[in-house]
């Protein structure tokens, strides 16, 4: 356990140096910011270590394998209507709680002056993961090609962002939020475990990609939903 605990350290130290490194070499070299600020930096640097030091330690401990859990035995419980429910809702409860999404909905509804609720904007990023995390299990379970549903899916997407070009940006950077900390370990997680218990292929081959495909989800909900709603 101390092992581990070490080893994690050092890989949070690791991601973190260079950026802390950059900004000091600046701060003595160019920018040369006051020292308040500075020493403002360095503490939440030593805090952001603390905190993803805890973070990926309770990932690895406990969100991983309750997920490789919930996905192994759901296939035993001989539900198909179980098995999306269950889909969509971890899809959508992490995707609620993921850093990212949060941090892109207080800044929208910021900057838009309240034009675009916040949590609102959440609960529609949120159902875009949860639907296409359905998609993806059921990808799994019937091995429809990947490749047909990215096509599918891009496609519609191009088109709706033809259509609403204004909401292209953040329709985008909704998609590319929700593969934070604490959606794709669960959803990459939940997958694995689902693979291994039906056994048909490698789980190289089915247990990836679902992220990637979840990620579209909130771009076309967005597109959707504010597309119609609002323009």
């Amino acid at each position: 356990m101390l092992s581990d605990f070490k080893a994690k350290l050092m890989e949070v130290v690791r991601a973190v140096a260079p950026l802390s490194a950059a900004a000091v070499l600046l701060q003595f070299t160019i920018v040369q910011a006051p020292s308040e600020l500075f020493i403002r930096f360095i503490i939440g640097v030593l805090l952001s270590i603390a905190g993803m030091l805890l973070l990926f330690t309770g990932i690895d401990m406990g969100i991983l394998p309750m997920g490789r859990y919930i996905g192994a035995e759901l296939p035993r419980k001989k539900s198909l209507l179980l098995i999306l429910a269950v889909a969509f809702a971890m899809g959508f409860v992490t995707t609620v709680a993921e850093p990212d999404v949060l941090v892109l909905s207080k800044e929208v509804e910021a900057v838009s002056g309240g034009g675009f609720g916040g949590q609102a904007l959440v609960y529609v990023i949120a159902a875009g993961v949860g639907l296409f995390v359905v998609l993806a299990v059921t990808r799994i379970l019937w091995q429809i090609s990947m490749c047909l549903i990215l096509t599918v899916a891009y496609t519609i997407s191009i088109g709706l962002s033809i259509l609403f070009p204004k909401l292209v940006p953040l329709a985008f950077d909704a998609g590319s939020v929700t593969t934070g900390v604490m959606t794709a370990p669960v959803i990459i997680a939940l997958a694995l475990g689902l693979t291994a218990v039906l056994g048909r292929r490698s789980s190289v081959s089915e247990g990836f990609g679902l992220l990637g495909l979840a990620s579209i989800g909130p771009i076309l909900v967005v597109l959707i939903v504010f597309g119609l709603f609002r323009l």
